[in-house]
């Protein structure tokens, strides 16, 4: 849902500080920088709106006040990959924690359905649809070696040697990945629609989503993936409103990187990846 005009115009400033405290948590890494935008975000929001706040009406202060809970949890934890049991369960926790505590503050608190997770709409994929998927694995196949291999960035992720090692590999990368529509596009997104047009909602949802996928790796001139893709998952859920859709895009993006991160420390052994 947008705002007709430009009646959302007073209300971006705020949004926009909240949403930078994301780069100042996951790409700074200034925890303090990260709570002063979040206070002034969400402050600013509630001098705009003071008095104005009805119960029934979407409120820019509380929807921001739901992103900034799940920036705050995400925030509590390093996100460089590991992959024994603490630092699988610490993820696990915090990552949940950032989806379901929004959640049930907006549900039973809030007593509104700003979040939703719309698995499935009852509508067949069609042919645009089934040919973008196959368009993900070839770009990535094309792609994503290139990138992790020759930036050195593959190095941000730990050596998968064993069997063991390999299979937790694959379940921490789709975990997150499903983790990153849950909050980025069903949290973040859907909240911010509720008072910008979508374009705009979109790229500040990029701004979140890109820079917590620079801390948990994707770095150097990662930015220049991460962005269109980031901006792209928003356009598709807007144009299928299918949960499921974006979730089987981003994990067939996420089997390449997979894929690529076992070959890259184990060269030689996935002889399909180019580089």
């Amino acid at each position: 849902m947008t705002r007709a005009g430009a009646a959302w115009l007073p209300g971006l400033a705020p949004a926009v500080l909240v949403c930078l405290a994301a780069p100042a948590f996951f790409v700074a890494e200034w925890a303090w920088l990260g709570w002063l935008l979040l206070a002034a975000g969400i402050g600013t929001a509630w001098l705009i709106e003071r008095g104005a706040v009805t119960a029934s009406a979407p409120s820019l202060t509380r929807d921001l006040s739901l992103i900034a809970v799940g920036m705050l949890i995400v925030s509590i934890i390093p996100l460089a990959a590991e992959l024994d049991n603490l630092a699988m369960l610490r993820f696990t926790l915090a990552l949940g924690g950032a989806v379901v505590v929004p959640y049930l503050i907006s549900r039973f608190v809030f007593r509104d359905r700003a979040i939703s997770f719309p698995w499935r709409t009852g509508k067949r994929w069609g042919r645009l649809q089934w040919g973008w998927l196959i368009a993900v694995l070839v770009l990535g196949w094309l792609i994503l070696p290139f990138y992790f291999i020759t930036s050195g960035v593959y190095q941000n992720w730990p050596v998968v040697d064993t069997p063991e090692l390999i299979a937790r590999l694959f379940v921490g990368v789709g975990a997150v990945g499903i983790w990153d529509e849950l909050f980025f596009i069903c949290t973040v997104f859907a909240l911010l629609r509720r008072h910008f047009p979508n374009v705009l909602a979109n790229v500040l949802q990029m701004i979140v989503f890109v820079s917590f996928l620079w801390e948990l790796g994707y770095r150097e001139w990662g930015p220049a993936l991460t962005i269109p893709f980031a901006l792209l998952q928003g356009y598709i859920f807007l144009k299928t409103h299918s949960l499921a859709y974006v979730v089987t895009v981003h994990l067939l993006f996420d089997a390449v990187v997979f894929a690529v991160l076992v070959h890259a420390h184990n060269p030689g052994l996935l002889p399909i990846v180019l580089v």
